[in-house]
């Protein structure tokens, strides 16, 4: 009884701070959504942008893990369930996701490129702060090179202020150089993640299974 209480109270703590990170990756999201507008970067697909994934997380996590929270505290069935079969329909879209990517990379890559020379045509035409926050962050310059810019190089390409010196290496270089650098982290992070939602499956069974035999809790 003693362990199932432990476990209990586990499940309760856990889900409190996933439910804190899913509150404050939204508000990541609003703060993004308030200072720059990096739907720019892929023009032909708005609604895929870092924003929006921003939203749809910090949302998800936070219903996901308060359910978690409440059913664990309250001893509920009905959301002790219902948790369980979030978490392995999350694990499904997790696995369709992966294979997705390794299928279709190639495509992915050729997508990502195109939509880079799409938004910087727009930005050689009107100016763009998000393209110069890019070229900031990561160094580079342009798509490929500074080239791309043809005659309007922007500031935030240049090394010195008087400009004689340029980035050499394009953003997409760039960022998918940077993206190759960190896969060992991002593996190691899909590993724990995947660790964490297999653990919350296990313990929401355990309970409900305890509850069910031992006549605590309701399904409501």
């Amino acid at each position: 009884m003693s362990c199932l209480k432990c476990l209990k109270y586990t499940m309760c703590v856990v889900n409190f701070i996933f439910f804190i990170c899913g509150a404050g990756i939204f508000g990541l999201g609003i703060f993004l959504k308030s200072t720059a507008n990096l739907s720019v970067i892929a023009p032909s697909i708005p609604a895929v942008n870092v924003v929006n994934g921003l939203f749809i997380l910090g949302i998800f996590i936070t219903c996901v893990s308060f359910l978690g929270f409440l059913g664990a505290l309250k001893e509920n069935r009905c959301l002790l369930i219902s948790f369980f079969i979030l978490l392995f329909l999350v694990m499904l879209a997790e696995l369709g996701v992966a294979c997705f990517l390794l299928m279709y990379e190639s495509q992915i890559d050729k997508t990502i490129e195109g939509e880079l020379n799409k938004s910087l045509e727009q930005a050689i035409n009107n100016g763009s702060i998000e393209w110069d926050t890019v070229q900031k962050t990561f160094e580079c310059c342009g798509v490929k090179n500074a080239t791309d810019w043809k005659d309007k190089v922007p500031k935030s390409c240049c090394i010195t202020e008087s400009c004689e010196e340029k980035y050499n290496q394009g953003c997409y270089d760039k960022l998918r150089n940077w993206f190759d650098g960190n896969l060992l982290s991002t593996g190691i992070g899909i590993i724990v993640v995947c660790s964490i939602e297999v653990l919350g499956m296990c313990f929401s069974m355990t309970l409900f299974c305890h509850i069910s035999k031992s006549g605590l809790g309701y399904m409501k």
